[in-house]
């Protein structure tokens, strides 16, 4: 396939080889919370823009200890974390590859077992989601969360200001701020979650005050051009029902995003893994208001990205599953290669089977 997907993409904060990227895939091999060997193989694996990724977002990462919300994910925050990051990004960069970390706050999708001294999840509401975690074991109900008190919340935004800076240093390119599929900044905008009375529910303004702080702290700590957003405004994933109008929440959030001049916007359109025309919005006026480089995602086939850089429709798009299964999804697509089948079963937790061991197509032919 030789066509618009990999024509180079230059931009004010990006320069990328080709306009496929691999989407933030949480794989639960990080024992301890700290990234291991097993995770430096998985990165350089995709990362030659050649073969695999332009750019790489890697797994949601928690900016915190109360940030955790799945066994074994990997955070970035303490130094251990930051020199074990730093073996992966060094992977990845003498690959020629590009790599951002997600910084993950996941709010009340949580479980108790997986919190300093068993405590309970935060989140913008004391209101439990109907939705699983992965824990010891295997998947269970998310534990029932408190409501952050107001004069918490500088410690969160100073938590996410404190990942961008722990990211930079452990050789990233940049940050995706995870505000999507129903963790804890969406827990705040989305008024179907939010119940609060405080300065930080209610109103629109209200409601997008964490958002807003966040972004002001994380581009003030390390620079806007190394920071990205990722939004999904119509998911229903992790009980996140729709807000009572999306569309005038999310104009709200481009406009604020807008006088950012982000690195990239991440978008998943849609509902998170399903229909693509779950509810309507109108993503083009949300790319308009958010006046930065534009990133989808969701169930996109080499035909489908094809057509929508072709159109104009967006500039990067980003592939998360076909990317477990196949390192060099770039090479297959551009071939026209048959795709390595996934196997499910491995997805989260395990060791090497299902992780590291799927071949490339030149293996596999």
């Amino acid at each position: 396939m030789t066509c618009a997907l990999f024509t180079p993409f230059h931009s004010d904060h990006l320069d990328l080889a080709h306009r496929v990227v691999m989407a933030p895939l949480t794989r639960n091999r990080a024992p301890g919370q700290v990234p291991g060997e097993a995770m430096v193989t998985y990165y350089r694996q995709r990362a030659n823009p050649a073969r695999g990724a332009a750019l790489i977002v890697s797994e949601a990462t928690p900016i915190s200890p109360m940030a955790h919300g799945y066994l074994d994910t990997p955070g970035i925050y303490t130094p251990e974390q930051v020199a074990a990051w730093r073996r992966i990004t060094d992977a990845v960069h003498a690959e020629g590859g590009r790599i951002v970390v997600q910084l993950w706050h996941v709010g009340r999708i949580s479980h108790v077992s997986l919190l300093p001294g068993g405590a309970q999840p935060v989140s913008s509401t004391a209101r439990a989601a109907r939705s699983k975690t992965f824990i010891a074991g295997g998947f269970a109900d998310v534990s029932v969360p408190r409501a952050l008190r107001t004069e918490e919340m500088a410690g969160i935004v100073a938590d996410y200001a404190h990942a961008a800076r722990c990211a930079v240093e452990a050789g990233f390119d940049g940050v995706e701020v995870h505000a999507a599929n129903g963790y804890l900044i969406e827990q705040f905008l989305r008024d179907s979650i939010n119940d609060r009375q405080d300065a930080y529910g209610g109103s629109l303004e209200n409601r997008l005050r964490l958002l807003a702080e966040v972004l002001e702290a994380v581009t003030g700590a390390i620079g806007a051009a190394r920071t990205g957003i990722r939004l999904s405004p119509v998911t229903p994933a992790n009980d996140a029902a729709l807000d009572s109008d999306p569309q005038a929440l999310f104009d709200a959030v481009g406009d604020l995003i807008g006088r950012h001049g982000l690195m990239y916007v991440h978008v998943v359109e849609g509902q998170t893994g399903g229909a693509r025309d779950f509810a309507p919005f109108d993503y083009g006026e949300l790319r308009r208001r958010c006046r930065a480089p534009w990133m989808v995602n969701n169930g996109y086939t080499g035909a489908m990205a094809e057509a929508a850089v072709a159109e104009g429709r967006a500039d990067l798009v980003a592939f998360g599953r076909a990317f477990i299964a196949n390192p060099d999804l770039s090479l297959r697509l551009r071939l026209g290669a048959p795709l390595n089948e996934l196997d499910r079963s491995t997805l989260y937790g395990g060791g090497s089977a299902g992780y590291t061991d799927y071949p490339s197509w030149q293996d596999a032919a």
